[in-house]
């Protein structure tokens, strides 16, 4: 992995950042930014903080109130709460660089369903992660792309089986919380032979003065027979008033408020 990732940053090095025709915004300072960043925990714990490792890591059960928060804005059930109708949603939060809970993991591995960060997979499912990551949007594909492939921290790793229905949809929520910080968030969705699976990504962040970068990943494997429902909602701040946007998937996707937004590339 190291290795792919040295490899990744040495291309980019070599890369110029791409123009786009009636888009303005300030040039990006590559060495302003904090590559990463995760949430402070408490230094006292109480029932409501149990999310709260002693190692500084939240717990996959549940979330803390700065991570319960940004979903009740955004009316949506943080990890661990009932979302609407009693309706099972596996959740899977990720605060700047770090997931910080994902819930019902125990439920989908019955059912031989495989929802984690994929900083976790890399570790615990390293066959899988090095056959399929890279294989739709490689590490020379475009210059965020390389970007990404060089800083990725976190974001979500999703394996259904062959002829698996996933018994419950799966969301990742994806939100930037500090100040000049960028996100680089990896997922990675792999349906096996005759498999389906229903996913949801949703992006936020907080109102700030100055733009922050969000270079994301997101790749889509579906083998033979195999079906995958995507959706991205992304509800950025309201910072200059331009947007450039451009589905690149054949699934609904929306994203509002933001100052720039890019997507690319298209399906393979």
């Amino acid at each position: 992995m190291l290795e792919w990732r040295l490899e990744a940053y040495r291309r980019w090095l070599t890369m110029t950042e791409p123009t786009w025709a009636r888009v303005n915004y300030p040039k990006i300072d590559y060495q302003d930014i904090h590559y990463y960043a995760a949430p402070k925990p408490k230094k006292t714990l109480s029932s409501i903080d149990e999310s709260i490792l002693k190692s500084s890591r939240p717990t996959r059960s549940s979330a803390s109130p700065c991570v319960k928060s940004p979903f009740s804005k955004v009316s949506s059930p943080p990890p661990g709460g009932e979302p609407a109708a009693n309706r099972k949603i596996a959740v899977d939060a990720v605060f700047d660089s770090v997931s910080v809970a994902t819930t019902f993991q125990k439920e989908l591995k019955a059912a031989g369903v495989i929802f984690m960060p994929i900083s976790e997979a890399i570790r615990e499912h390293p066959d899988l992660v090095k056959q399929y990551l890279g294989s739709v949007v490689p590490t020379s594909d475009n210059y965020f792309a390389t970007l990404n492939s060089a800083a990725f921290s976190d974001g979500s790793f999703v394996y259904v089986p062959p002829g698996v229905h996933c018994p419950m949809e799966l969301s990742t929520y994806f939100r930037i919380n500090e100040r000049n910080t960028g996100q680089f968030e990896r997922t990675l969705i792999i349906a096996d032979k005759g498999s389906y699976v229903s996913y949801l990504e949703g992006c936020t962040a907080p109102q700030r003065d100055e733009n922050q970068l969000h270079a994301a990943v997101v790749e889509l494997v579906a083998l033979d027979d195999a079906e995958i429902k995507y959706s991205t909602v992304q509800n950025w701040y309201p910072a200059i008033p331009k947007e450039m946007a451009a589905s690149t998937i054949s699934s609904p996707s929306g994203a509002t408020a933001a100052a720039i937004i890019q997507r690319s590339p298209g399906p393979r």
